[in-house]
């Protein structure tokens, strides 16, 4: 019998597992295929955390595997911070995805059963709340139940540290570890929701994390002056945006924001999207109708649990097209820098910091402006860990953080992108080109006009199950281990393997090749879905050369690796 056979037999024989898993496990007892799948293997806690379908099985998220991990991260707790720990505490915050309350509570019992304070909410908040809670509390550590942008079927879990911010490889491998050592699953301690050690936050602490996002307001002049006519359509895409995002902009000054109604409450199931991912255009389609109707100036749309947000725009020949996240980013860090000299110029070695697979056009308008670029890996808790070094060390100033992945943060009260902030920066943007007769998408052409045109892209092959482990590592194992001197005609410079460490950034699964018309590419696993990413930049002073160039080596790039999965 296979091992995953054993394991599925465990939970269908052991009394510790109740009467709704087995039923679910019953219906699947004639399907091999899926108790390979659920059983397997466990459900990995990786540096991000826990992310998966859910459903019962050990490689799914459930009520057990929760337990599991929050186990794991408590015994690191104690064995780290003793009786402090405990005291100090862990928040923990949930979206609106199937089983994140519930996900919420077992990681709370959990926790109160290893004599650590809970703090939680009584309803769903945003990611960036949770980040900031974890300092304003004074926690040890912080959870979100949350899978961001993935379909309904998944949830997750994330782990942050003290510093407010995802805990990075150091700290993240230590958790695994003690995650790892927990084998059975009825001798994890749990304990019922009336434990005095369960505290349940008031409505203060979103007061306070919405008073620390207005004072990232820079020009409060241009909002006075243009909040009541600017029109704005928002969307929370079904998720945890709608209250801080209307109240944090009402607030403000702006006066015209509508909400669409079909995606202003939440909703499991993000019925009006197949995919809820502000990346898509496609969920903004109601939002595009509206905006036609009233003929809004931007429509913004946050992810499901608001550390993200998507940005749509009128073109010039009126049209509304969806900006993409490097095109953001580097807009805002024009305008940020731009419209913020007299105080940065004050500050010690101001910088902004961006991933290795981010656009260089915002380290460009940095760097001519006086201000440092520093790059990280891919994954906001990378940024997040440069605010905390920047103040132990005391020789930088954060100014702000992005990926291309439309995560941005301006603003250190959150220490993970914020999609709260950056909605109520875009919109101060926003009216800021307008009072000057323009729109944002005019914005980023004089931003291209200024700086040079750039362009960037992304591909992602999906390809699951165990099968399709295997495939993402051979593919990656070819480009890793194949010389490779040109790509689409261009002379390859260099390549960057940072599996071997560069630039004492920590070792991850990611190649970049350097081109030598300054063009890269960037290949990496995903770390939250079973998919291998494909990055694209390409940049020059003609937009149609530049065009052509990327879709070239796009092309090439194609070509070869349908070559490898062929061979496969």
């Amino acid at each position: 019998m296979g091992e995953y056979k054993k394991s599925y037999n465990e939970w269908m024989t052991n009394p510790y597992f109740d009467e709704e898993t087995k039923q679910e496990l019953k219906a699947i007892q004639d399907n091999d295929k899926e108790i390979e799948d659920r059983f397997y293997k466990e459900l990995e806690f990786g540096t991000g955390g826990l992310r998966g379908v859910i459903g019962y099985g050990t490689n799914r998220i459930n009520k057990y595997t929760v337990r599991k991990a929050t186990f794991g991260l408590c015994n690191y707790i104690l064995k780290k911070c003793g009786k402090e720990g405990q005291e100090k505490g862990v928040v923990i915050a949930y979206d609106s995805r199937h089983k994140s309350k519930e996900f919420c509570l077992e990681a709370a019992k959990t926790l109160a059963a290893c004599g650590i304070k809970a703090y939680i909410y009584d309803s769903l908040r945003s990611t960036p709340q949770l980040s900031f809670s974890v300092r304003y509390l004074g926690c040890v550590a912080g959870i979100v139940i949350t899978a961001s942008h993935n379909p309904p079927e998944y949830n997750g879990y994330k782990v942050y540290w003290s510093d407010g911010g995802q805990v990075c490889p150091n700290i993240a491998n230590e958790i695994i570890d003690e995650v790892n050592k927990v084998h059975d699953y009825s001798k994890i301690p749990t304990t019922k929701l009336g434990d005095n050690l369960i505290k349940v936050l008031n409505k203060n602490i979103d007061e306070a994390f919405i008073n620390e996002v207005k004072k990232q307001i820079i020009n409060q002049g241009v909002i006075n002056k243009v909040g009541d006519k600017i029109k704005i359509i928002y969307t929370p895409i079904h998720g945890t945006g709608n209250m801080p995002v209307r109240e944090v902009l009402k607030q403000a000054g702006f006066k015209n924001v509508e909400v669409v109604k079909e995606q202003e409450l939440p909703d499991s199931n993000f019925s009006t999207v197949e995919y809820p991912n502000p990346e898509e255009k496609a969920v903004f389609e109601i939002a595009i109708d509206m905006a036609k109707k009233s003929g809004a100036d931007i429509i913004l749309g946050t992810d499901p649990d608001c550390d993200r947000v998507g940005v749509v725009v009128k073109n010039n020949e009126g049209e509304y097209v969806v900006l993409n996240g490097n095109q953001v980013g580097s807009l805002l860090v024009d305008y940020v820098i731009s419209n913020n000299k007299e105080n940065i110029s004050n500050q010690v070695n101001p910088t902004i910091v961006k991933t290795i697979v981010t656009s260089e056009l915002g380290a460009k308008i940095a760097k001519e402006n006086g201000v440092d670029c520093i790059d990280t890996l891919t994954g906001f808790k990378f940024i997040g860990e440069k605010i905390n070094e920047f103040e132990q060390n005391n020789d930088r100033t954060f100014v702000m953080g992005y990926e291309e992945s439309y995560g941005y943060l301006v603003g250190t009260h959150a220490r993970d992108k914020d999609g709260v902030v950056s909605s109520l920066l875009i919109c101060e943007m926003a009216a800021y080109y307008y009072d000057k007769g323009m729109t944002l998408y005019e914005g980023l052409q004089e931003v291209y006009k200024k700086y040079g045109y750039y362009k960037e892209d992304l591909k992602s092959i999906t390809l699951k199950g165990i099968d399709g482990m295997k495939q993402i590592q051979n593919i990656m194992d070819y480009f890793r281990n194949s010389t490779i001197n040109a790509i689409s005609n261009i002379k390859v410079n260099e390549v960057r393997d940072y599996k071997k460490g560069i630039n004492n950034l920590p070792k991850s699964d990611v190649l970049k090749f350097i081109l030598e018309d300054g063009s890269w590419i960037a290949i990496r696993p995903s770390g939250t879905e079973p998919k291998i990413k494909f990055y694209y930049g390409a940049n020059g002073n003609d937009k149609k050369n530049v065009d052509y160039r990327l879709e070239n080596i796009k092309e090439d790039m194609d070509i070869i690796c349908n070559k490898v999965q062929a061979a496969i």
